[in-house]
Parts: structure tokens; C-alpha cells; sequence
């Protein structure tokens, strides 16, 4: 027998979003993509002619198009959410239409989530049926739980069941998301087997079963220096389509990366956005990128590298941080003096030996480099 899932069955566990350009919307601190993007979402789907696979909101052309960004023939711009190859954004949603899940692979920091998030916006229309891997995630929370209180009241039935984001996903036909795929115990990954395989998720108590319906797939992500912590298995591996997200290839991309994503923040956070500030950005991206490829950018002088990612979320948290303090107890300006003490708190994660690879980059690089005077006494004042 096969069951059918009541999306309202868990309504209380997971209440809707606000409509986007409520009142309530304008107060969510980060609204999920398909209502930060509701706009450009609509813009597409009107103007979108090609293909549609069965219960997709965007064709797979236009889909890419929402991450990559463009002019539609109306005169729309759709901005880009993701820099980078776009290639690897093809792939990804190519993979999608197919019956195939995706693996979103990379270090810290190169937009795993952030790309996950925005192809489920854009195929499904929901980006919200996530599961949020750790080492503690239960089988309940890729599979089903109970209402307890059901369950004791009246045995194992349709009423006591609780539906995971997998399983309303598979009913509904739509897009689910699993985070941090290796932090989860491995008999708890090796789950998703039977759903990605067969298509089905079994339910012994009931003796019933939810068989996915069309435009169902599923979305990993994982970080590729968690290897050895939970490795995959070969057959949990072999159902997936892996895209390695790279960082960014140039010192030029990063900047627009963390310009266009501290924009975003700071619009959401009311933080004032100062044309200077782009001179710290890049001086934020040039720290990190040298100190991450263990050579300075001329590629005269090897470096040593840090025990940190220094990936470039941290690049965009620094910045953002840097603004508040120029916001609040500054002149609205991004200085170095803003900037100083975020960079030395995600280069230090070792009090010992990272210390001591940021004192020689200091003295060696950052001392000698024309136009970065204030910006070695403001790194030198926090490091004492």
C-alpha cells in the first residue's frame, strides 16, 4: 500500500513563510530565497518558454539563469548567486531533471549551502525541507517520527505519523535539502539508499509505503576536509552526482563575491554602505588569499599558512562586521582600524602557531607594502 503525506501534518513544526512584501516579511532578519528573490523568480517563470520537467516552477535554462544572473528580454536583471563557472552550475541543475541526487562538494566557504538553497528556490519554489546534518541527526529526521502522544493513544497509524522534510518532499514532488551530509552518523546516511535508489520509503509499522512522485530529488552538501570523520559509502556515493564547488579562481571574483553578499547583508542589517569600503574588501580578499595559497600575489615571497580555511564566508563576515563598527562607533566609513580585528580572529584559530605565522606576515609582507601603512598599525595595535 502506498500512503500519501499531508503537508499539513507537521504545520506546527514548520510554519510558513510570510508572503513576500508583507509586513511580516520585511521584519525576517534573512528570508528564505524564494521570498528575498520573489521578484526575479516571477520575472522568469513569465518569460520562461523552454521545457519544464514535471513540477518544476523554472525550466532548467532558467534556472541557471536565476544563479548566474542576466538581462531577460524585458529589460528584467536577474542578479547573480553564485560567481564562479558556469559550467559547474549546468551540471548541477542537469543533474536535478534527472533522476540522479546531487552532491554539492567543497571546502569551507564556497557557497554549498548557498547554491543548495537557491536551486531548490528556483525548481520547487521551497527551499525550506532541509535537514541539518550533525553528529546527532536521528534516522527520524531523513525518514518519519511519531506523535507520541498519538502513538500511545491510539497505536501506529496515518495520524501518529510525523513526516520528515524527505519524505513530504518525495509526496510532493519536490526538491529536499541535506546539510553536512559526513557529519551524520553513517547507518543514519546509508537511509538515504533505499529513497535515492528505489524511489521509496518504506513504512513497516503501517505496513504502507510513500513512493516519490515526479519532480522529487535531492540536494547533499558536504565538506570535503570532514573526510575520515563520516565517510560516505561506495553505494551511497554511487547514487549521487558530485559537483566540486572551487573557490574562487581570481582575486577580482572573491571581491565581487564578498561585495555582493555584504551589500545584501547590510541592506537586511540597515548598515550604511560607503564607496571607500571597497579598497578594505579587496584588502580583506588579498590577506586571506595569500595567506590561504601560502605565496603573496606578485608570487615573490612564500608564506605560511594558517590552520584556518580563511575561505571567503569568513571574507564576508569580517567585512560585514567591519561595517558595524564603522556604523555604530564610527563615521559610517569602512577603515582598516574595522577590519584589524576580524582578520587576526579567523587567522588566529591556533593561539600558538598561527600567532606566529600572522606576526611574520605582518613584519615580512603587510609592513612593506606601499599604501598599507594604516592598515599594519591598526593589525599590530589588536595583536598586542
Amino acid at each position: 500500500m502506498t500512503v500519501s503525506v499531508d503537508s499539513t501534518t507537521s504545520a506546527t513544526a514548520n510554519p510558513p513563510a510570510p508572503a513576500p512584501g508583507s509586513a511580516d516579511a520585511a521584519q525576517v532578519l534573512r528570508p528564505h530565497a524564494e521570498d528575498a528573490f520573489a521578484a526575479e523568480l516571477a520575472a522568469l517563470a513569465a518569460q520562461d518558454d523552454r521545457p519544464r520537467p514535471q513540477r518544476w516552477k523554472l525550466s532548467p535554462w532558467a534556472v541557471a539563469t536565476y544563479l548566474l544572473g542576466g538581462t531577460l528580454p524585458d529589460g528584467t536583471v536577474i542578479t547573480p548567486k553564485y560567481v564562479g563557472p558556469r559550467r559547474i552550475v549546468e551540471v548541477a541543475v542537469t543533474t536535478l531533471a534527472t533522476d540522479r541526487a546531487l552532491l554539492l562538494l567543497g571546502v569551507p566557504g564556497t557557497a554549498k549551502t548557498w547554491v543548495s538553497e537557491h536551486l531548490a528556490a528556483a525548481v520547487s519554489g521551497d527551499s525550506t525541507l532541509l535537514v541539518q546534518g550533525t553528529a546527532g541527526t536521528p534516522e527520524e529526521a531523513i525518514r518519519y517520527g511519531w506523535n507520541y502522544a498519538q502513538l500511545l493513544a491510539h497505536g501506529p497509524s496515518r495520524d501518529a505519523l510525523v513526516p520528515s522534510p524527505v519524505m513530504r518532499a518525495m509526496a510532493e514532488g519536490m526538491t529536499a535539502r541535506v546539510e553536512e551530509l559526513t557529519r551524520i552518523p553513517a547507518d543514519v546516511q546509508d537511509t538515504l539508499i533505499t529513497i535515492l535508489s528505489e524511489k521509496t520509503l518504506p513504512i513497516p509499522e503501517l505496513g504502507q509505503e510513500v513512493q516519490a512522485v515526479r519532480g522529487f530529488n535531492l540536494i547533499a552538501t558536504a565538506n570535503d576536509r570532514d573526510r575520515g570523520v563520516n565517510d560516505l559509502s561506495s553505494a551511497l556515493r554511487r547514487r549521487f552526482n558530485t559537483v566540486v564547488l572551487p573557490l574562487p579562481e581570481s582575486a577580482d571574483a572573491e571581491v565581487d563575491i564578498v561585495s555582493r553578499r555584504v551589500d545584501q547583508i547590510g541592506r537586511s542589517l540597515d548598515l550604511p554602505a560607503g564607496p571607500e569600503g571597497i579598497d578594505e574588501i579587496r584588502r580583506v580578499v588579498t590577506v586571506f588569499r595569500e595567506l590561504r595559497d601560502g605565496v603573496t600575489a606578485d608570487g615573490r615571497t612564500k608564506l605560511k599558512s594558517p590552520s584556518g580555511t580563511l575561505s571567503t564566508a569568513e571574507a564576508i563576515s569580517v567585512v560585514t562586521n567591519g561595517l558595524a563598527l564603522a556604523a555604530h562607533f564610527g563615521d559610517g566609513v569602512l577603515r582598516p582600524g574595522d577590519i584589524a580585528a576580524g582578520i587576526l580572529g579567523a587567522v588566529v584559530r591556533d593561539p600558538a602557531a598561527d600567532r606566529v605565522i600572522w606576526q611574520e606576515y605582518l613584519e615580512a609582507v603587510v609592513r612593506e607594502r606601499d599604501g598599507w601603512k594604516d592598515f599594519y598599525r591598526a593589525c599590530r595595535e589588536v595583536s598586542v
